[in-house]
């Protein structure tokens, strides 16, 4: 099955992409800049393409995200420290994002002939963000089929949906991911911050599948007091 993989360069996305090349589904990637702060995560998704051999479509959305205006992520908001399921981490929400980016990567998929679109929302995802949850996903797959119909005949592949961030640390172990080719930090600076929900779900993940976390944090230590604090 020759798929499309939507890529941000994040750890869930890079391992699909290995899971999908280890499979010999992975056709191509294609990742988005939309004006992200942590636009550095596209380094990332360039790597995992080099490296698996697959084509690397960006797609410039900067000018769609400049109208995306009250994201942390988009706008002159702080991103927020503590645990990811917090309501405070909502202010990460860009609108319609993942509706966006599937659109035009089901159009590449049907102009490149590839058989289905992949992306990496998980379970964790479901808290914070609408366009990633099963509701979503299964409503969008109905809406690409009529929209392609006709013409080309392309599925969603969500293997991760109902599943943990954890589920995928070990799914990309597996795999042999490199983990330390990814990255998640919504600060973007030189270093994960350690703080960020970003940073506190993905040191969570790696603790709970029992994996090796390989990542350098700015704090390295702040993750375990987000999650108590989450837990009260």
């Amino acid at each position: 099955m020759k798929t499309t993989l939507v890529c941000s360069g994040g750890l869930d996305s890079v391992s699909l992409a290995h899971v999908l090349a280890a499979e010999g589904n992975l056709s191509r990637l294609v990742s988005f800049d939309y004006g992200q702060r942590h636009t550095k995560e596209l380094t990332f998704a360039a790597l995992c393409a080099k490296r698996l051999g697959v084509p690397h479509h960006v797609i410039d959305l900067r000018s769609v995200g400049a109208s995306l205006k009250g994201s942390a992520l988009t706008d002159d908001v702080d991103v927020p420290d503590g645990h990811y399921a917090e309501e405070t981490m909502k202010v990460t929400v860009v609108p319609n994002r993942n509706a966006i980016m599937l659109t035009i990567a089901y159009g590449v998929a049907a102009a490149q002939g590839d058989d289905a679109v992949a992306a990496a929302v998980h379970g964790g995802d479901h808290f914070i963000y609408p366009d990633c949850r099963p509701a979503f996903t299964d409503a969008f797959d109905t809406m690409q089929r009529a929209a392609l119909n006709g013409y080309a005949d392309v599925a969603l592949h969500v293997p991760f949906v109902h599943r943990s961030k954890a589920d995928i640390v070990r799914e990309g172990a597996r795999v042999d991911t490199p983990f330390d080719q990814t990255w998640s930090c919504y600060k973007g600076g030189d270093l994960h911050c350690g703080r960020c929900g970003t940073c506190v779900e993905r040191r969570e993940a790696f603790d709970l599948a029992v994996v090796p976390d390989p990542t350098q944090y700015e704090d390295a230590k702040f993750w375990k007091s987000a999650i108590a604090g989450a837990q009260v």
